[in-house]
Parts: structure tokens; C-alpha cells; sequence
């Protein structure tokens, strides 16, 4: 890995593909952090996925769609001159900068970060052997892996260095396999805290989460079981909750059937359209300041196979100043969880979290920040992967 001058860094990313509000924070922060660090960051799409998201007809321009909206979110945060979007869904065109002065970015660059894994790697993106990969959902790759299929291997081949939201790598209890031989480090998501700092107020009466109800898709199975991605099977375990206790939840959903809601707000929980504050950065972040915390649970995969994922949703909530109560993934193993943040297994362990934050609020608002800039913190978190990778 190179040293020395060269402070150009690419992150390759699909905001375009996933235009929430969530999702587009936790790229920007990687952004915003590395140019507090003093590097010259820039975002780069290249995956090749049609931004079906950002179109209503088949006869939209999708290419000028996601453009504007990479132009948009770039603006917002005064990068409007430090990005590209290469269509190669349609015919290749790139917006943003020239064919000429991308193909010089991605070789002058120090690093090319891969975010998500979600871009299958170009000649360009690995001639200088400065692709690096960053896993934000584990467990699928490594067992493609561990299964020896050959497509996954020989694009996991191409990075040159391997990071994972997977906090629990490691740890005796962690089931997903590791990846051989490919060594893959535990880094958690990162947050840019004062971007976020609000003091509770009167509003702050809910627990509340973002998120997707039926995900019927991405299945996986390992050893004979099959481990699902849609986090509504974890809910059904925890649906009765709201009639346990006084305190009220919130879910703002996106990806339900008018039966899923009617059977949510028979049990108690207030539902809420997810798309009225994930599709705007400061409606979603009013969003996160005006909740109580955060109570949410995990995908099945990451909690039966204990890989430590953990949320850039739950990072946010943290550096509000809010608590979050989330599903233990393994996560405890490595963050320190019981004031501030919780992890849950049962019900019994949800009451607990939920009285103990409401006897002490503002002592567990504290900490959730404190856990913030002590584990999640672009200062904290960046530096580290950047000092390993030679930069």
C-alpha cells in the first residue's frame, strides 16, 4: 500500500440503488469523516444496478434520475464537486466528471473503498491493487465462501484488504464461518457525532425505528438451516411488547400489506410511513431526535449465527444522545451494552432495558452519546483501518 502524497480516496457506493435516508447517512459520514481526517474523498458509482427506486415509469431516464439525486445529497453536504455516477446499467455514460478525469481519479487514488461489496470490480478499480473491501451485512459472502463457490471467491480475490460490520468475528460464539482465506476485520460503522447533536425534549415520549417490514428474499442456508433476512420474523417474537408496558413504540415501515398494519396496531404498536422521513436527511434525523430511542430488532441470520452486526441506523440513534434497545447479534461481546445501549435475547430483557432508560433518562442519554464518540466516532474508527492499510 502506497504512502506519501497521494490523499485522493474513492468510495464506491449505491445511494442510487438505496435512496433512504439511513442508508445515505451512513455513506456521507464516511465522506464527511475522511475530509475532517484531510483526505480528498470522493463518491463513485459503478455497480451497474438500474436506480429502479428513483423511477416511476420504465421510459424515465434512470441515468439522469440518479445523477440529480447524487448531486443533490453531494450539494447537501458541499461536495457537489466530488462525484460520479458511471451508468453502466444503460450505455456508460458518466455524469458528474469526464471518462478521462475518473479513469485518473481511481489511479491516482490512495485507496478505492468498495462499500457494501456492492460493485463488482472494474479493470480500473483494481490495477493498483488499492481496492479494499467493506462488508456491511455479513454472513451470505462467508458462506458462499466456506461453500467454495468459485464467482464469490474470485471477487472477494480482487480486494486487496477485507473489513466487516461483523463486530463478533473472532469470538468463540460467533457460527459464521470465516471467509479463508480471506481475513476479514471487525470495524463498526461509523458516525460523524456533532452532525446529530439534539437535547431531548418534551417530544421525545416514543421508542421508535426505520425499517422494512417483509423482506421475502436473501434467504440463506448453512449446515441444513435456513436463516432468513426479514426482520418482520424477529418482530412476530417480540409482537405483544407494546401490551407489556405503558411505554409507547413506534415503527415507521416501509414494505408492508395493509393486514401486517392492522395487525401491528391491533397489538399496540403506532405504524407510521417510513417514506415521510427516510426520504429526506433532515426529516429523518428530526425523526431520530424527536424518539425517545431506539428499540428494533435484527435480521434472523445475524442473530442465530452471532455474527455482531450492528446498525448504522442504531450508531445514529447513539449519537443523538438517544438509547437504543436492539437484538443481540453478538455485538455485546465487543461494545459495552447496558447502560445507554441494550441488547436483548427476551422479553424479559426488553421490560428491563425499557424501565431502566425511563428511571434514568438522562443518564442513559449520556452514555448513548458517550458510546458514540468512544466506539463509533470517525476519529476513532477511520484512523485505525487507515494506519492497517498504510495510508
Amino acid at each position: 500500500m502506497t504512502t506519501g502524497s497521494r490523499r485522493k480516496i474513492v468510495l464506491l457506493g449505491m445511494m442510487t440503488k438505496i435512496p433512504v435516508a439511513g442508508a445515505v447517512w451512513g455513506t456521507m459520514h464516511y465522506m464527511v469523516g475522511l475530509r475532517r481526517l484531510g483526505y480528498d474523498p470522493y463518491y463513485v458509482e459503478a455497480h451497474a444496478r438500474t436506480p429502479s427506486m428513483l423511477m416511476q415509469h420504465e421510459s424515465d431516464d434512470g441515468s439522469a434520475l440518479a445523477a440529480a439525486y447524487i448531486d443533490g445529497v453531494m450539494r447537501h453536504f458541499d461536495m457537489q464537486d466530488r462525484w460520479a455516477y458511471h451508468a453502466l446499467h444503460d450505455d456508460g455514460r458518466v455524469y458528474g466528471m469526464s471518462d478521462t478525469a475518473l479513469n485518473d481519479l481511481y489511479r491516482d487514488a490512495a485507496l478505492i473503498i468498495n462499500y457494501h461489496g456492492g460493485t463488482v470490480p472494474l479493470p480500473e478499480h483494481t490495477a493498483t491493487n488499492r481496492l479494499v473491501y467493506l462488508e456491511t451485512d455479513p454472513v451470505d459472502t462467508e458462506i458462499e465462501v466456506h461453500e467454495g463457490r468459485q464467482e464469490t471467491i474470485d471477487f472477494l480475490a480482487q480486494h486487496c484488504a477485507f473489513y466487516t460490520w461483523g463486530l463478533n468475528y473472532g469470538q468463540p460464539d460467533c457460527r459464521v464461518p470465516f471467509p479463508k482465506p480471506f481475513d476479514f476485520k471487525p470495524m463498526p460503522p461509523i458516525v460523524v457525532s456533532d452532525l446529530w447533536d439534539s437535547a431531548p425534549t418534551d417530544r421525545c415520549r416514543r421508542f421508535t425505528t426505520i425499517g422494512n417490514w417483509r423482506q421475502q428474499w436473501r434467504e440463506v442456508t448453512f449446515q441444513g438451516e435456513v436463516y432468513h433476512w426479514s426482520k418482520h420474523f424477529e418482530f412476530l417474537k417480540f409482537i405483544d411488547l407494546p401490551r407489556r408496558t405503558d411505554q409507547p413504540f413506534e415503527l415507521a415501515l416501509a414494505s408492508y400489506e395493509p393486514e401486517d398494519r392492522r395487525m401491528l396496531e391491533e397489538q399496540g404498536w403506532i405504524v407510521s410511513e417510513a417514506s415521510a422521513v427516510s426520504s429526506d436527511l433532515d426529516a429523518y434525523r428530526r425523526f431520530v431526535a424527536d424518539s425517545r430511542g431506539e428499540f428494533t430488532v435484527a435480521k434472523d441470520q445475524n442473530v442465530r449465527l452471532r455474527s455482531g452486526w450492528f446498525s448504522e441506523r442504531s450508531a445514529q440513534y447513539l449519537a443523538a444522545g438517544r438509547p437504543v434497545i436492539t437484538q443481540e447479534t453478538g455485538f455485546s461481546n465487543v461494545l459495552p451494552a447496558g447502560t445507554g445501549l441494550f441488547g436483548f435475547s427476551t422479553m424479559e430483557e426488553i421490560l428491563a432495558a425499557v424501565h431502566a432508560i425511563n428511571d434514568d433518562y438522562a443518564g442513559h442519554c449520556r452514555r448513548a452519546r458517550e458510546i458514540a464518540r468512544e466506539w463509533f466516532e470517525y476519529d476513532r474508527v477511520l484512523p485505525q483501518m487507515l494506519s492497517d492499510l498504510g495510508v
